[in-house]
């Protein structure tokens, strides 16, 4: 497994190393001593997630604020997402940039994203299998977000946005200069 940072201090890109023969493939998805040892710390992944999503469907920007704030290690099992990062951190040098890389079930790539990071992803494939491990459970008054469209973060979503599905819930989401920390 190959581990480099992304330009957002404390997420990591995951290269999985993938054995194939003609009887198919393996590959180690998580390995709680490399990544701790990356991290120079402790990590307990407490809840494991998985989405289901037809081409066009954006989900995000998520976070849970405060003490369920929530670090994830993200993969996609089945399909091709574009997927894209947000640090919310104030204390940090890349406050209020984002990160996009393409994950995919061919790639075998994944994220590590940590606490303080708005996440968010766009399904590319007819249907996308999301997976992800998270070190905190999921508490619903702690949900928050920012919306997808937001002028001030500029992400360009590379895909038409006549096309993209979102929830009532995520259209709802606000500006980032008004989201919930």
């Amino acid at each position: 497994m190959k581990i480099t940072e992304s330009k957002l201090k404390g997420c990591f890109i995951l290269e999985l190393k993938v054995y194939e023969d003609g009887r198919g493939l393996f590959f180690e998805s998580y390995n709680k001593a490399q990544l701790e040892e990356t991290l120079g710390a402790s990590i307990d992944f407490v809840q494991d997630n998985i989405s289901v999503s037809k081409k066009g469907v954006l989900r995000g920007l998520h976070f849970q604020t405060e003490k369920y704030a929530q670090a994830k290690l993200v993969q996609v099992i089945k399909g091709k997402v574009l997927d894209i990062v947000v640090d919310l951190r104030r204390d940090s040098n890349t406050f209020g940039q984002h990160f996009k890389i393409e994950l995919s079930s061919e790639n075998k790539k994944s994220i590590f994203i940590p606490k303080g990071m708005a996440h968010g992803f766009l399904a590319l494939s007819e249907e996308v299998v999301f997976y992800y491990k998270c070190d905190a459970y999921y508490h619903p008054l702690s949900e928050a977000g920012i919306v997808y469209n937001d002028p001030e973060l500029k992400i360009d979503w590379e895909f038409p946005e006549t096309n993209m599905i979102l929830s009532e819930k995520d259209l709802r989401l606000p500006l980032w200069k008004n989201r919930k920390m």
